[in-house]
């Protein structure tokens, strides 16, 4: 793969340099095709050239902090690569942030970062989060500060959009004394609509807030620019993003935080690494960057696929990405806006409110595990159902919907009902999408939505609230022996 071309001559090479693009299945119908994934917001597919990449780096493959025999010296150089190319991924001045890798997604970052803002300044008692937010990005705040508010989302003809932003500013003005931080998803992992992260972050420097982006449906498909050299104001204090959603599973969370901030809180995490003597009685943290918020070993082969699989973004260009995956949501939402009986949630109209890689919907009279277990059995579309970690915002946009029918079901099946009714099918895209896999899933839809009585009667619900089917059976064979 030559460095020297151009970023649409390599877009259409990578979006082909997929493992498990050609991954086939049997279906119902007794049809072996090849799969589709749609699942891309929940776990992207592994790029291959970084898959490569770390195969040929897992032959030296040795334990870091040491140069004193050739394969830690490879180790310990490509590790700290890994850092740089994740900052400079970012925008991110190598002066004034630093990048550590934790856990195995947004999660442990954002709670890493939640106890570090809390601890600095513990006088400032609220943070500010929106309604969309994955639970990575609203529990964390929960536990760790002692005051949280759900900033509201604009709303335009009964659709919820981004989160409103003059609704913010009052809030932020109201609480100006006790505001730590403002914490927003760059893009909601339910609908794909992206927030002003950079407006938000004007607004809470104006109050003396820092500002913290969940960035795990942010980095594989949008530009990121954490320093504004043109308004500081604008920058990003903190952000986190998953390495499984980005192109490369198996690799660890990635943050990127200020280094002053970092520093004024000893880590939580302490062990081997992170410091730089111990004694009897005491210990003294290592004040360098990435080492003392990394305690123990840390997955050197996944930070270097990820480091790799963003290199390869930005060779593309995310300008570029961006493009192209906004001409696929516009052909899918136009497709499936045609389509009988599809309610798509979220603000629609991408000039109101611009949105990324995902589309929840459903189909009326049927179950949202219906639908997904229909896509799946008899067209080979995986799609993801229920309320993807996001119970509140998934809560608010499907309220009148569950409310349909529910005078008619018997008191005691209303729990059952609820469980049954309560969530969405999503349908989610990754670099590797087409256009064939937009008119592939339109067409289904289509299908399933004119003949619903031939597909609901082949299934029956069991004991979990599980949509199975009554006489085709998913058998693969093993690919390592399971005892």
């Amino acid at each position: 793969m030559s460095h020297h071309k151009k970023g649409s001559d390599l877009f259409y090479e990578i979006q082909h340099a997929f493992i498990g693009l050609n991954t086939e299945y049997t279906l119902a119908t007794g049809e072996a095709t090849k799969r589709i994934y749609l699942d891309s917001t929940a776990s992207t597919l592994m790029m291959k050239p970084a898959h490569d990449a770390v195969e040929k780096f897992n032959h030296h493959y040795s334990n870091t902090h040491s140069t004193l025999h050739f394969g830690a010296k490879i180790s310990t150089d490509y590790y700290q690569w890994a850092h740089d190319r994740i900052l400079s991924f970012v925008r991110a001045d190598p002066e004034t942030y630093a990048c550590f890798f934790t856990g195995s997604g947004t999660t442990a970052g954002m709670n890493r970062l939640a106890r570090v803002f809390k601890h600095s300044r513990p006088e400032k008692e609220l943070a500010i989060v929106s309604i969309m937010e994955h639970h990575s990005n609203d529990l964390p705040h929960r536990k760790h500060m002692d005051k949280i508010i759900h900033v509201p989302l604009k709303e335009r003809n009964g659709k919820l959009g981004c989160v409103c932003i003059e609704t913010l500013e009052t809030i932020c003005k109201e609480n100006k004394g006790q505001l730590n931080y403002i914490a927003l998803t760059g893009v909601s992992n339910v609908t794909g609509i992206m927030n002003p992260i950079y407006e938000a972050a004007e607004i809470a420097h104006k109050y003396g807030a820092y500002m913290i982006v969940d960035g795990a449906q942010l980095a594989a498909h949008v530009p990121i620019q954490m320093c504004d050299p043109h308004n500081p104001n604008r920058n990003i204090d903190a952000i986190v993003f998953s390495g499984h959603k980005t192109y490369y599973p198996g690799s660890p969370g990635a943050v990127v935080a200020r280094k002053d901030l970092l520093l004024s809180v000893e880590p939580e995490e302490v062990g081997g690494g992170m410091v730089r003597d111990v004694f009897v009685d005491n210990y003294v943290v290592k004040s360098s960057f990435p080492d003392r918020e990394e305690a123990g070993t840390p997955n050197i082969p996944g930070a270097i696929g990820l480091a790799v699989a963003v290199d390869i973004l930005d060779r593309i260009g995310m300008h570029f990405l961006f493009e192209e995956e906004d001409e696929l949501i516009q052909l899918a939402l136009k497709k499936m806006k045609s389509i009988p009986d599809i309610r798509i949630y979220g603000e629609t109209n991408t000039d109101f409110c611009k949105r990324v890689a995902s589309i929840s919907f459903n189909m009326k009279e049927l179950d949202h595990g219906l639908t997904a277990a229909i896509l799946n059995d008899y067209f080979n579309i995986a799609v993801r159902n229920d309320c993807f970690c996001a119970h509140p915002y998934v809560k608010e946009m499907i309220m009148d919907d569950l409310m349909l029918g529910i005078e008619d079901v018997d008191m005691d099946d209303i729990a059952d009902y609820v469980e049954l009714k309560r969530g969405m099918v999503r349908a989610s895209f990754g670099l590797y999408s087409t256009k064939e896999d937009v008119i592939a899933l339109a067409d289904a839809l289509m299908e399933i939505a004119t003949n619903k009585d031939k597909y609901t009667k082949q299934y029956q619900v069991d004991s979990h609230g599980n949509y199975i089917h009554t006489s085709f059976q998913f058998a693969f064979t093993p690919f390592y022996p399971i005892k």
